[in-house]
């Protein structure tokens, strides 16, 4: 027997399919889709049977596999087709493709790192035993497994580890092995909520047609997860599965327990903030059909599920489903749709303020429009109030307005809570020389390093160098280093100053880097143990808090002035997210936004929360600078350590594109908005096209040309989330 293996190593060099032998104790247990190890060379490395042949392709004398990993199969046909269609989309190695599906244990080096757990349970050999013999302790072992029929050991260990040995050797009690997984669902009590008539018309939109692509644009607070939920329970009751995908991690804990009460132990959670661990038995619970709905981030649109009936993808416009890096730079929303097609299913993406290329589609007719146009309690959405800073800094001190100031303490006095935004962390943006000017940056990075208060460090937030703050400028010597900009620490202190005996939560990633962290903060918001909620973005999307009555955003310009042609977008997205956070039950919601630009129509739409019109004015600028989505983009970074040798080869690449690809807009190369991370430099071509014509062809012929080129490295990111 003869196989193709894809063996481990993600290089375009060796991105292909080599033939072995399969020795004769070996053949019954073959299959495509299992991991095996063979010899490469000098090597030995793990990889996938994707092909089973009966003759060999060459005259080569083949070499035999070593072992095989798996005796289950690892990825399945679904999956290995899926790994062949996103190479093809992104241009990645097909051993990429496939690693980005599978969990660290299953990876090629780390499947015999992680161990499955086991617990031991104990019943009796024999109900006929002479208790006379016995020890109080024993007798006492064999009274409660007689009661219980089987009882695990630490049970017994409380009673007396010495008798409970005894029992084993002797042959009286039998020890039997359970898996023992990581995570654990309870079967919680729920109950189950009455749907308004207009989330009863999207349900039954959904279960009524065979297959669509839907966008759900519902308000915040309009109940979609009760929608997605009801739509489940129709699919579980057809005997299928379904995937959800929230962004943030931070939304996954309440996500994950509102499912849990509905469905108990038929979901399985799959996000970055699991152990490797954890991630390997949701993995196996999902393949062995024990777990029927997968929840999680990005990477769980790969979970192994058989028969899906439903795809939903909560809050669609986040940036975080594309993966920027490293390859393959895919996108959950495109992997949805094809997994859609493999299972005849509908996809669903939700959000209150849909990503303009999902909206058009819609508008379009190609995905279709259902619509929440309002809260699921009859609430109006919260009155939001617009402050001019340029004005209100020349009454105040700090970075707090007065209304805010006012709010706060309102807010305060009457036992409700708050939730601030600054979507920056650390203490201060950089620290800077008021003598002569000089700025602390990166050694490998372009970029400034963030003064961190409580570690009393500066760092980079790119590759994760550090130093201690010196006390004097090292250019001048001058004690007169000042911090610029602002941080959460920073305003953790303000709001310390401002409100001694308030009790304030910071939720950032400083905060939350430890397991555990963010279920922990919500979990102690929600119950009342903190008085504000300060947090970066990861507080505005998703967050359900009855309590929360006011919103305040320290600095709404963050966002509009990053250079990305979707700065508009984000920016609203973000402000009318974080203002949904606000009046969610029966007391009235109020928001603040403080500006340097009030009259910028992405921060002056959020107060009437006024989606719709934002969409058309920002797609009447789209359609003038030929973006999307008018226009699809793709970015080409051509990046290496020689300045000079980098750029030549850059235009050198721009002259080949501008041969081969017709109409298509060609810009660059330029350098990236971070021209230096990690002592790499970095430029950019960037591509514009309506079709895709021979666009694929033209750039794996590029990638290939410099795959053996250690001097430069070319990564090719279509529809890219951001250029920097």
């Amino acid at each position: 027997m003869i196989v193709g293996v894809l063996v481990e190593l993600s290089n375009k060099n060796i991105d292909k399919i080599f033939e072995y032998l399969v020795p004769h104790n070996l053949e019954d247990k073959i299959k495509v889709g299992v991991r095996v190890i063979v010899p490469f060379g000098k090597m030995t490395l793990e990889g996938f049977v994707l092909e089973i042949n009966s003759v060999k392709s060459t005259e080569k004398e083949l070499r035999e596999i070593i072992s095989i990993v798996d005796l289950d199969v690892v990825l399945n046909e679904e999956l290995l087709e899926l790994g062949k269609v996103i190479q093809n989309k992104t241009l990645a190695t097909l051993i990429s493709c496939y690693q980005v599906m599978l969990p660290k244990a299953l990876k090629a080096k780390c499947g015999s790192k992680i161990n499955i757990k086991f617990d031991s349970i104990y019943k009796l050999n024999s109900h006929d035993i002479n208790l006379e013999k016995l020890t109080t302790g024993q007798k006492a072992i064999i009274e409660l497994v007689k009661n219980k029929e089987k009882v695990s050991k630490k049970e017994l260990v409380e009673i007396s580890l010495s008798s409970l040995k005894t029992l084993v050797k002797n042959n009286i009690l039998l020890e039997e092995k359970i898996e023992h997984y990581r995570v654990l669902y309870k079967n919680e009590k729920y109950d189950k909520k009455e749907l308004s008539s207009d989330q009863r018309m999207v349900v039954n939109e959904v279960i009524n047609n065979s297959r669509n692509i839907y966008l759900l644009h519902g308000v915040t607070g309009s109940g979609k997860t009760e929608v997605y939920m009801d739509i489940i329970e129709h699919y579980l009751s057809l005997g299928k599965t379904s995937i959800v995908l929230v962004p943030e991690i931070s939304l996954t804990p309440q996500m994950v327990s509102r499912f849990q009460q509905r469905f108990g132990e038929m979901i399985a959670a799959i996000h970055s903030a699991l152990s490797d661990g954890e991630k390997y038995d949701e993995w196996r619970r999902i393949c062995r059909g024990e777990a029927r709905i997968v929840i999680g981030a990005r990477s769980a649109i790969f979970a192994p599920l058989k028969n899906i009936g439903v795809i939903i993808i909560d809050e669609e416009h986040s940036d975080s489903y594309k993966q920027s890096d490293p390859n393959p730079r895919y996108s959950a929303k495109d992997v949805a749709i094809i997994r859609s097609e493999y299972h005849n299913c509908p996809v669903i993406f939700g959000s209150a303020t849909p990503s303009l290329e999902v909206m058009a589609r819609a508008c379009k007719g190609v995905y279709k429009l259902l619509s929440l146009p309002n809260r699921v309690n009859g609430k109006k959405l919260p009155l939001v109030k617009i402050v001019d800073m340029n004005e209100e800094m020349k009454k105040t001190q700090g970075y707090f307005s007065n209304i805010l100031i006012e709010s706060i303490r309102h807010c305060l006095e009457k036992k409700e809570q708050v939730i601030l935004l600054l979507n920056r962390r650390g203490y201060s943006s950089f620290v800077s020389c008021k003598n002569c000017g000089y700025t602390f940056k990166c050694p490998n990075c372009d970029i400034t390093l963030t003064f961190h208060k409580s570690s009393n460090t500066l760092r980079c937030h790119y590759c994760g160098y550090g130093e201690k703050v010196y006390n004097s400028c090292p250019s001048c010597s001058e004690n007169s280093l000042s911090n610029l900009g602002v941080g959460t620490q920073k305003i953790e202190e303000e709001l310390y100053s401002l409100f001694p005996t308030s009790r304030v939560l910071r939720m950032d990633y400083d905060t939350t880097s430890k397991k555990g962290m963010h279920e922990k903060m919500i979990q102690a918001f929600k119950n009342l143990e903190y008085d504000i909620l300060l947090g970066t973005q990861m507080v505005a999307k998703g967050l359900d808090f009855s309590n929360v009555t006011l919103v305040g955003v320290i600095n709404a310009d963050t966002s509009l002035n990053i250079p990305d042609f979707r700065s508009s977008e984000n920016t609203f997205s973000l402000l009318s997210q974080v203002a949904g956070r606000s009046g969610r039950s029966i007391k009235e919601g109020f928001v603040i936004i403080q500006t340097f630009n009030p009259e910028h129509y992405a921060i002056e739409l959020t107060k009437t929360h006024d989606y719709l019109s934002f969409y058309k004015k920002e797609m009447v600028i789209r359609k003038q600078l030929k973006y999307p989505p008018f226009y699809y983009l793709c970015n080409i970074r051509i990046s290496g350590k020689d300045d000079n040798f980098v750029l030549a080869e850059a235009l050198k690449i721009k002259r080949s594109l501008e041969r081969n690809l017709n109409e298509t807009i060609i810009l660059g190369p330029s350098a990236a908005s971070i021209y230096r991370i990690n002592n790499i430099i970095r430029y950019n071509i960037i591509l514009k096209y309506k079709k895709t014509n021979n666009i694929f062809e033209i750039l794996e012929k590029i990638i290939n040309h410099y795959k053996t080129n250690n001097k430069i490295k070319i990564d090719v990111d279509f529809n890219p989330s951001q250029m920097l």
